[in-house]
């Protein structure tokens, strides 16, 4: 499994953290930045692991700003990309779950370092249900991204 990380200044500790972890799992990390507290725009960072992520070079990702919104949004932005901004170990495994998220975001300023690990460690361990109901939901978002790409 390969992950793509990439934070803010309001997440680098996060960031970083869960780098460790993964790492001391053995699982492969791409990491996007930033690469240390110093001020940095969320979308340099999050716009390209997304990316990365819709283009299949990482199998998901995970995105960090102070709030998590920021990020949650460019992620977004990208066809593709199904990013929930989660708080709580129960909402990230729904997320995977139900939705089938493929990019995690959370908010630095908002989770402790602890808890940003272990909401991680759970959306990875928590696998799609392929239930039909959010199969058929799930492509209803990919018609909708079609439909966008061509207005």
């Amino acid at each position: 499994m390969k992950i793509a990380l990439a934070c803010d200044h309001g997440a680098y500790l996060h960031k970083e953290a869960i780098k460790e972890e993964l790492i001391k799992r053995g699982i492969e990390v791409i990491d996007f930045g930033g690469f240390s507290c110093d001020s940095i725009d969320y979308p340099d960072t999050v716009y390209p692991a997304a990316k990365a992520v819709a283009n299949h070079e990482a199998d998901l990702g995970i995105v960090m700003c102070g709030t998590g919104i920021g990020a949650s949004i460019v992620a977004n932005k990208v066809n593709g990309i199904r990013c929930a901004l989660v708080f709580d170990e129960e909402t990230a495994s729904i997320t995977r779950q139900h939705n089938d998220s493929n990019v995690l975001a959370m908010g630095g300023r908002l989770v402790s370092i602890e808890k940003a690990v272990s909401i991680a460690l759970h959306w990875l361990s928590s696998d799609f249900s392929n239930d039909p109901r959010h199969l058929r939901r799930i492509h209803k978002i990919s018609i909708i991204e079609e439909e966008q790409s061509h207005e």
